[in-house]
């Protein structure tokens, strides 16, 4: 008996997957001259900022001078091509580094476009898309969305009728988030920003880069983003991050997110970074190489599971600017027995069966498959999808190949155990 099955995945089901290995074999030497490529930009930044062991000692209290702290803002911001970071423990998840940008760099009578329709469900509340306390709503800022034409491709004409005298900030999701449409690549986002500037030139445009770091050689500063948001425990966490975000971009965009986070008149200055500086370095060191693993997870996921006739997207051989893929399981059924693999397959918690729930956030019932290290993190092999349809799994992460690669085919293993494929 092989470690495979041993591990409870049965011979038919492992078949399937070294079928899809030796498809993918060309497909995954791609993946690591990519992030052969991104260490190199990241250990350049490390050097360039000169960083030392003192850097990775942290500081208490107020935070003043925290060396390591700022010297890592400049380490983000030369990685991404910024002009500045903010890199704080103290941003609590991706959706509170969003709302930071969002209110920092809009006030009362200012309207908000989304270009690439409705955002991820936790925004639609810090919006007032759905009616929340402290919304930006409540504070007379507006909100307008355009959808994506049926093709995936933008409706410049429906984006130039919006744009208004009243619009001051233009929020672009790269990822899909919970729906089905296309991950948005560095190309494409420059060539959006592009049209929306030839409209109205003094537009800030701001991109959602969640799940997106470090899957092209480029991010979307390139394209002429002025701030890109994202969270520490998903791609640039490296799966080391115990907790927060960055907002990198234009430096006086970032000076007003840093006062928005603090105070005015205290800004950047403080807020100490208490015991995470060596998390945080090292994470982002490991980042191009976890990032790599997961996207080699993913596209392994699409080709195992879109052979046996699941609609996944993206599809094995499209290109890849997120580290997400769905996978229509079509019954509630399917999609819980899914996450029930992913979690049996986890380091931590793998005892446990996930059930839907409702999540702070969100419209419909979500379950989530997320036995990690560090909670809710979503750079470590993680599944969730809410129940309502077509009963997508949205999968995603993997600190290693070989463990997304364990759990893809546990998940499958569910459901031939249960007689649902």
């Amino acid at each position: 008996m092989d470690q495979l099955e041993k591990a409870g995945i049965s011979p038919k089901v492992a078949r399937l997957g070294e079928e899809s290995e030796k498809r993918l074999a060309e497909r995954f030497l791609k993946i690591d001259k990519l992030a052969e490529f991104n260490q190199l930009k990241v250990l350049m930044a490390f050097k360039k900022n000169r960083v030392s062991a003192e850097c990775l000692s942290g500081t208490t209290g107020y935070g003043y001078n925290d060396m390591g702290r700022d010297k890592l803002e400049k380490v983000y911001a030369d990685t991404f091509g910024a002009e500045a970071a903010l890199v704080r423990g103290q941003i609590a998840c991706g959706t509170h580094a969003l709302a930071v940008a969002l209110a920092a760099n809009t006030r009362p009578g200012d309207e908000i476009l989304s270009p690439v329709g409705r955002p991820y469900d936790t925004l639609e509340e810090v919006i007032g898309i759905r009616p929340s306390t402290g919304s930006l709503a409540e504070y007379n800022i507006s909100y307008r969305e355009v959808e994506l034409l049926e093709d995936g491709s933008f409706d410049y004409d429906g984006i130039k009728k919006a744009i208004n005298e009243r619009t001051r900030l233009v929020t672009i999701q790269r990822s899909r988030g919970y729906a089905i449409r296309p991950t948005l690549s560095v190309e494409r986002i420059a060539e959006l920003i592009s049209f929306i500037r030839s409209v109205k030139s003094d537009v800030i445009c701001m991109v959602d880069n969640c799940y997106g770091e470090f899957t092209q050689e480029d991010e979307p500063i390139a394209a002429g983003a002025d701030m890109i948001v994202g969270s520490l425990i998903k791609n640039p966490g490296g799966g080391l991050a115990p907790s927060g975000g960055y907002i990198a971009g234009r430096k006086e965009c970032i000076d007003r997110c840093a006062v928005r986070l603090t105070s005015p008149g205290l800004g950047a200055e403080v807020g100490a970074s208490l015991n995470m500086l060596k998390d945080f370095y090292q994470g982002f060191f490991m980042a191009p190489v976890v990032t790599a693993a997961a996207l080699k997870g993913a596209i392994f996921a699409a080709d195992v599971f879109g052979r046996l006739g699941f609609r996944v997207d993206p599809l094995a051989e499209d290109e890849r600017y997120d580290i997400i893929q769905s996978i229509e399981l079509e019954s509630s059924e399917r999609l819980i027995a899914f996450c029930e693999g992913i979690q049996e397959a986890a380091p931590v918690d793998s005892h446990v069966k996930p059930v839907p729930w409702d999540m702070p956030g969100y419209a419909d019932p979500v379950i989530m498959a997320a036995g990690a290290f560090i909670s809710g993190s979503s750079i470590e092999l993680s599944c969730d999808g809410p129940l309502r349809e077509p009963y997508a799994a949205y999968f995603q992460g993997g600190l290693t190949y070989p463990h997304v690669k364990y759990g893809i085919l546990l998940a499958l293993q569910k459901l031939y155990d249960a007689s649902l494929v």
